[in-house]
Order: structure tokens, then sequence, then C-alpha cells
């Protein structure tokens, strides 16, 4: 797993990598950023992470600042020391929020929320996969007679299909309708 964090106090960024080495090795943490500044030049150069640790007050302001100027479609984990903060945190994309001084069994619970919600949006992906595999391929063109001449009608154009006594038809945005022959 690819983490970020944003956490502008020294101590408590190296405090924040130690502990997530120790609850799981296979955690990369790809930089440590110190401002809302750093961050939003980051994120708009490099691929995103899978999660990110972000503290609220940076050097340069507070963290909310780097939403306002950039798209943020990754996980996060506040890792702050102001309560205030968490109602606002939560409408972002928060998996959870953690007051410091960061606890260990507090970091480890929300790295397993994390990789809960992980998993079911995997799954959930690969079920999308599958159903689209077995739903069988769209129409994007149907061909209507119109006495001895054919006419193609894009799907797009079509607003509903309709049956009278046995008779299928489609009816147009055009507000026209057209016997189909299946």
């Amino acid at each position: 797993m690819k983490v970020l964090v944003i956490e502008d106090e020294r101590p408590a960024s190296q405090k924040l990598v130690r502990l997530l080495k120790e609850i799981d090795s296979g955690i990369e943490v790809m930089d440590v950023l110190r401002s809302v500044e750093q961050t939003v030049n980051r994120l708009s150069a490099h691929p995103n992470p899978d999660l990110i640790f972000m503290d609220i007050q940076l050097e340069d302001g507070l963290c909310f600042e780097i939403f306002e100027q950039c798209k943020i479609d990754v996980p996060i984990i506040f890792t702050t020391a102001y309560d205030e903060f968490a109602l606002k945190a939560f409408k972002l994309n928060s998996v959870d929020y953690l007051l410091k001084p960061v606890n260990r069994d507090e970091l480890k619970n929300a790295i397993e929320k994390f990789n809960s919600i992980h998993r079911q949006q995997a799954d959930f992906a690969r079920f999308e996969s599958v159903i689209q595999q077995l739903r069988p391929p769209r129409k994007e063109r149907f061909l209507v007679k119109i006495g001895a001449h054919y006419k193609s009608i894009q799907a797009t154009n079509i607003h509903c299909f309709y049956i009278i006594e046995r008779c299928t038809f489609l009816h147009t945005d055009l507000a026209k309708s057209y016997p189909l022959d299946y």
C-alpha cells in the first residue's frame, strides 16, 4: 500500500511513519509533505497514493485549502490535535479522524477500516466487471423500413418502444414512430 503523509511537525511525522512500518511492513510512504503548497504541487504532478494521512493545521494554512485547489479521490485518515474540524473532515474522503498523539492501536484500527472498505470496493469492481461481461452488447442503431427504403436510427434518439396489436414500434425524440420487424 502506498501512502502519503501530510504533516508539518517533524516529530509527529516521524512517529507516524515509524508506527505505520510497525503495523504493516508492506506500507510504502511515498512522501512526507509539510504544507498546502507542497501537497497541491505533489498531487498535481504525481499519481495518487492508495491512502493519505493528513494533519489539519499545516505550515501555510489549513488542509482544507488543498481540496479547494485540487480534486482528491483518495481516502484520508486525518491525524490532528484539533477535534473541532472532525465534521468538516468527514464530509471529505475521510476514513477516520485520529487525535494526536496518535495511538498505535487506533492507527491500526483505522488502517484495518481502510483495508476493509478498500477490499469491499475491489470486490464490487470485480462483480461489476463480471456483470459487464455477461451483459449482451447494446445496440447503437436500429434499422427501420419506410416503404421500399431503410432508415438507421441511433439508439440515443429513441425515447421508447411500445407494442400495439402484436406489432412493435419505436418512438423517437422527433415524435415519430416506426414499426420494427422484430
